[in-house]
């Protein structure tokens, strides 16, 4: 057992949010059903287990236990791998690790972070009964960092080029939602340094290092990252421009209307180790909830449309098992939740994230009042008049990206692939409206989509 873990590898890294993060804590509160996990300073922070899980589920079955610990009846092994917690950066760009009460741009964001919306929409296009509910979110922007230390041994010299190049991948998501536009991070610096703690000088640069992240270490040097393998995900980017109107609801209204358009603040850049927090005027949002919602419905009428199964050719039982979460390619794709009680889950294979753009000049908005009119006197409906705010974009062209993985799809049967891209493509020709208010004529848009690259379908062509 000589020199056993004589070797240290260490790594700092940090993170930027690219979309918005939701770590929850398992609880709620007066103003949202889902509070975001916070440390001592009421800021959000990202649990060691968390990130402990991710990589763990990342590495190749055969290395896991024995990189990240097992426990077994008889048997049990602790963890080779230590990591922090993720704490977030102040607006100068330093952790706040331990009790701070620092006031900055990124505090006060963080201290009242945006709640994100959502309703569950069945196969029909209507609101779920009790499908209502919402939660916490980190913006976009935000930058957290953790450190990792790897116990190895003369003869494993361990895996930590493996792990960084795990979370700079494409698909490496944080918390939860992760398959509706959540967690989709960026690695925007890391520093390494291997130890020999057979060495005094390095023993000593090594038991000098304090557990804060708030404190500077000198030992870490700065990490070129080698070339990322070749991703396994499809990658479709779709280039959309809104026809007329485009409205995704906030659930709240102004003293101009019953309901808002969703807006959410963001960090928009991190200039010289300085952060910006960008105007909510000047930001438009399109929740990838909503796109993944309108994508799944499409998806399964195609894919029904493939398998040659009509309604006026099935009894109700066989609609039932093809129609909504049953349908074969909605499961693959988009997941299932199980049945009543709770078996059968299935995660989804594609990966959304939001659409957050900036512009230049203050959003062009306009309130649209309604009424609801009596189908047989022709008249109003007493109480039934409301307004909603809606944005005004055309020719403004917003890029959505969506990541399948290869190994979900089965390539003797390609019709589930079929059926997804023909309702990519339905998105791209105006017949697949997002949003709300689509019976009245919002969320219409048009586009091209490109498939790893190349272009597939290009409205503007035709």
């Amino acid at each position: 057992m000589e020199n056993t873990y004589r070797y240290r590898q260490l790594a700092r890294i940090i993170l930027e949010t690219e979309t918005p993060l939701a770590i929850g804590s398992g609880n709620k509160d007066i103003k949202t059903d889902s509070v975001v996990a916070k440390d001592i300073n009421e800021l959000p922070y990202i649990p060691a287990t968390t990130l402990a899980g991710l990589i763990r589920h990342s590495l190749p079955e055969e290395l896991q236990e024995y990189w990240m610990g097992f426990q077994k009846k008889k048997d049990g092994e602790g963890s080779r791998i230590m990591l922090s917690e993720g704490k977030i950066l102040s607006a100068d760009g330093n952790p706040i690790d331990g009790l701070n009460l620092v006031k900055d741009k990124i505090t006060q964001l963080c201290r009242e972070l945006p709640i994100r919306q959502h309703v569950r929409i069945n196969q029909q296009g209507t609101a779920v009964k009790n499908g209502k509910f919402d939660e916490e979110i980190v913006p976009k922007g935000v930058r957290f960092c953790f450190e990792i230390e790897l116990m190895a041994e003369k003869d494993k010299p361990g895996i930590m080029d493996t792990i960084l190049s795990i979370i700079q991948s494409d698909g490496f998501r944080i918390g939860s939602g992760s398959r509706s536009g959540f967690g989709k991070i960026e690695v925007v610096g890391i520093l390494r340094r291997d130890l020999d703690l057979c060495v005094p000088d390095e023993l000593t640069l090594y038991l000098g290092k304090s557990a804060s992240l708030a404190k500077a270490w000198e030992g870490y040097k700065p990490y070129t990252p080698s070339a990322t393998k070749e991703s396994d995900c499809i990658l479709y980017t779709l280039e959309l421009r809104p026809v007329d109107f485009m409205f995704f609801g906030s659930g709240f209204g102004d003293d101009r209307s019953d309901m808002t358009f969703v807006r959410e603040p963001v960090v928009t850049s991190w200039d010289r180790g300085e952060a910006t927090v960008e105007e909510l005027e000047r930001v438009i949002l399109i929740p990838a909830s909503s796109v993944k919602g309108a994508l799944a419905h499409r998806t399964a009428y195609h894919y029904n449309r493939l398998e040659g199964v009509f309604a006026d050719k099935k009894t109700a039982e066989e609609l039932e098992k093809n129609t909504g979460k049953e349908n074969k390619a909605v499961k693959t794709l988009f997941g299932s939740e199980g049945d009543r009680k709770g078996k059968n889950k299935q995660r989804g294979n594609i990966l959304f994230s939001d659409v957050i753009e900036k512009q230049k000049a203050p959003l062009e908005k306009k309130v649209l009042n309604h009424v609801k009119i009596d189908r047989f006197t022709g008249g109003a409906v007493d109480g039934a008049l409301f307004s909603e705010e809606v944005l005004y974009a055309p020719g403004k062209i917003f890029n959505l990206e969506l990541m399948l993985r290869k190994t979900a799809v089965d390539e003797k049967d390609g019709k589930i692939v079929k059926a997804f891209e023909a309702a990519l493509i339905d998105l791209c020709k105006g017949y697949l409206p997002l949003g709300g208010g689509v019976n009245r004529g919002n969320g219409t848009f048009k586009g091209k989509l490109n498939k790893n690259g190349e272009t597939i379908y290009d409205e503007y062509k035709y």
